[in-house]
């Protein structure tokens, strides 16, 4: 009981705050529970992956695997068909999800785009061009200072390739708000 009491007095001291999973253990065994899982309020949110509904998981799986090099972790089938598959981005951490949908629902994705980004942009989309793929917008800059192409997925999802290199977690500013205003007001 010594060394409890001395951690409570620490804890006190220090402004630490005790973890809930001891009194929820404890809780338990008094009350012959299971104890319950609580989140760690004190953790950062991170992204985990998108979700991409597909009308065809194996012509999903031939676009992103075969074509932008997505590595496959994991896959699902129902019946011999495949119907779920995760897969994980050629560079860095982040995945996507391929998930089939119903027969009668509309895949159209109007209000989200993807982004992969990639240093050689140029390089990468003649690659495409050369495995036959049809890019809607050839690598350009934007006004916002990052060079981006356009292509659409299988079942038209609009991807945004792009490089940003080091202005990627910085502030942009268009070039048309960079303009200094016009004598008299005028544009």
């Amino acid at each position: 009981m010594k060394k409890r009491k001395a951690r409570k007095a620490s804890a006190r001291k220090t402004g630490e705050r005790r973890s809930v999973k001891p009194l929820a253990a404890k809780r338990a065994r008094l009350t012959g529970t299971k104890p319950s899982v609580t989140l760690d309020t004190t953790e950062k949110l991170t992204f985990n992956h998108a979700m991409i509904y597909v009308k065809d998981v194996e012509r999903g799986l031939r676009f992103y695997g075969g074509l932008l090099g997505f590595k496959l972790i994991e896959d699902f089938g129902y019946e011999g068909t495949p119907v779920y598959a995760r897969m994980r981005a050629p560079g860095g951490d982040g995945t996507i999800a391929l998930h089939q949908a119903g027969p009668d629902v509309s895949v159209s994705s109007e209000g989200v785009r993807l982004y992969f980004e990639i240093r050689d942009l140029d390089g990468f989309c003649r690659k495409l061009q050369q495995k036959g793929f049809y890019i809607t917008q050839m690598p350009r800059m934007m006004p916002w200072g990052w060079r981006h192409a356009y292509v659409n997925d299988p079942d038209g999802h609009e991807i945004s390739l792009y490089w940003a290199g080091e202005n990627r977690m910085k502030k942009t500013v268009t070039k048309a708000a960079q303009k200094p205003p016009a004598i008299g007001g005028k544009s």
